[in-house]
């Protein structure tokens, strides 16, 4: 782990194992830090953040261009880090690390742009605003998208003078140790600290008195439990938080077919992450005079895809993150199948690729409805659930009706209809005739239970920053010209 600029172990030295997921072997060991190491990485943080205030916006700005600098020339060496412990296609992750330079050529451009305001609140003073780093982030992060998120996510508090305790997910946590490698020699130490571990260190993290900032990217129920614990701590905290989704896909009859289909198979992101992701159209919508068509296009479209091993240049589909997951996500497709929906094909183990690896065919069903789990439930994993409709209003109350609101789409050539379905979608961030891309300077973010806070934006750039106002009485302009003047 890197705490405070040297690479250490746990101070209690407890491991977890990680494995390929591609072959279900063990290929080595991460500490397991406890609230000890959380402790001297957060005092190493507090430590190093007076001076890395310091240095100013072009101060920092300068460690940024150096950073990127280090990652493009270890992309291949950190995307292949990606394949092997989080079974995402290696081609994938590496078209990830060439989406994260908007972010750390973005994040400068926003600080250099921030300003205070001069308020008119009263006659004879002057009143302004200004802003100070909260000190220091605790910054949890996902597992479907490792690298990226190790890379991107931490920007904003940094470039706005925090320093930061970042802990990856345990399921996927090398690419983000070898990445502290390039934070540490970007960054002076102990700006970034890198602590691996469970939910004990990531409570740790949440529930620390000198960490007052929180920013988490994962599932609803742990999201719930890091609001609640770090309201047990007895420290008022700020959080933001990126969850959850069951995101819908609302396709009219008058659409290309071919266009919308593909647009459903790039929104699940099955060629980057096998579906684990939190913005997948998995819920998809089609208006029953396209619809069996639509079905039909999409199953023959899917036939095309190659799972394989994530390391292998070919592979489309890797497997998922763990055996857990895996037994998780074939629990939905059997529970989907005796409900009554109508699984078109996959949703089983491919037998040609290695015996222990966590594969699973991306699988379609048909004939969903809200009422089955497949179609309410996040499942994070390659299943798509088609939905049949008619009725607009209908159409609109079923794609509201769930406690998540991350994304949505709508696919048709009527702009009118396009930009009334937007308005009517209870989701934080909408495409139409697009899906799943980000758009650095877009607030991304959800609403309900997917979502508390925006990010990838200015938005987010002024949740790592205290605000507060300077009030200065001037006198009388007049007293004070004739004792100048006197």
């Amino acid at each position: 782990m890197l705490i405070g600029g040297a690479f250490v172990e746990g101070v209690d030295g407890g491991v977890r194992e990680v494995f390929d997921p591609s072959t279900g072997r063990e290929i080595t060991q991460i500490p397991l830090a406890g609230p000890r190491d959380v402790e001297a990485a957060t005092v190493a943080a507090q430590e190093a953040q007076p001076g890395w205030e310091g240095l100013g916006v072009a101060g920092r700005a300068a460690c940024f261009e150096r950073f990127a600098e280090l990652i493009k020339e270890n992309r291949d060496r950190l995307a292949m880090l990606d394949a092997i412990d989080c079974g995402n296609p290696v081609k994938a992750m590496r078209i990830d690390i060439d989406l994260c330079d908007a972010y750390l050529q973005g994040w400068p451009a926003f600080a250099r742009s921030l300003s205070g305001d001069v308020i008119p609140a009263s006659p004879g003073n002057l009143h302004y605003t200004a802003h100070r780093p909260y000190g220091v982030v605790g910054r949890i992060t996902a597992f479907n998208h490792p690298v990226m998120f190790a890379i991107t996510r931490p920007l904003p508090s940094l470039i706005t003078g925090n320093t930061l305790v970042m802990k990856p997910s345990d399921e996927t946590s090398l690419s983000t140790l070898a990445l502290a490698e390039l934070f540490n020699e970007a960054f002076p130490p102990g700006v970034v600290n890198v602590v691996t571990g469970d939910g004990a260190t990531g409570d740790a993290i949440v529930t620390h008195p000198s960490i007052k900032r929180l920013a988490f990217t994962g599932s609803v129920p742990t999201g719930l439990l890091i609001q609640r614990r770090a309201a047990e701590s007895g420290y008022v905290k700020s959080l933001s938080l990126e969850l959850g989704g069951k995101n819908a896909m609302v396709v009219f009859p008058d659409v290309d077919i071919d266009l919308a289909v593909e647009g459903a198979i790039f929104g699940m992101n099955l060629d980057v992450c096998q579906g684990q992701s939190c913005g997948s159209n998995s819920r998809i919508m089609v208006h029953s005079k396209i619809y069996d068509e639509f079905v039909g296009r999409m199953a023959a479209r899917l036939d095309e895809f190659r799972v394989g091993v994530a390391y292998e240049e070919g592979t489309d589909v890797g497997p998922v993150v763990s055996k857990a997951h895996l037994k998780r996500v074939m629990g939905y497709i059997e529970s989907g199948v005796a409900e009554g929906a109508c699984l078109v094909r996959g949703g089983s183990r491919p037998t040609d690729l290695p015996e222990h690896g966590n594969f699973i065919e991306p699988a379609l069903f048909a004939d969903v409805t809200l009422d089955m789990r497949i179609g309410r439930e996040e499942i994070f994993g390659p299943v798509m659930s088609v939905f049949r409709w008619d009725d607009y209003d209908t159409m609109i109350a079923e794609a509201n009706g769930l406690d998540l609101g991350l994304t949505a789409s709508v696919w048709t050539n009527d702009l009118a209809i396009a930009h009334k379905t937007a308005d009517a979608l209870d989701a934080g961030y909408v495409w139409i005739n697009d899906s799943t891309r980000h758009y650095f300077g877009t607030p991304f973010g959800g609403s309900k239970n997917s979502a508390l806070g925006r990010e990838e934006s200015k938005d987010e750039l002024l949740t790592y920053l205290e605000h507060k106002v300077v009030h200065t009485r001037l006198g009388d302009p007049k007293v004070s010209l004739s004792r100048l003047l006197s």
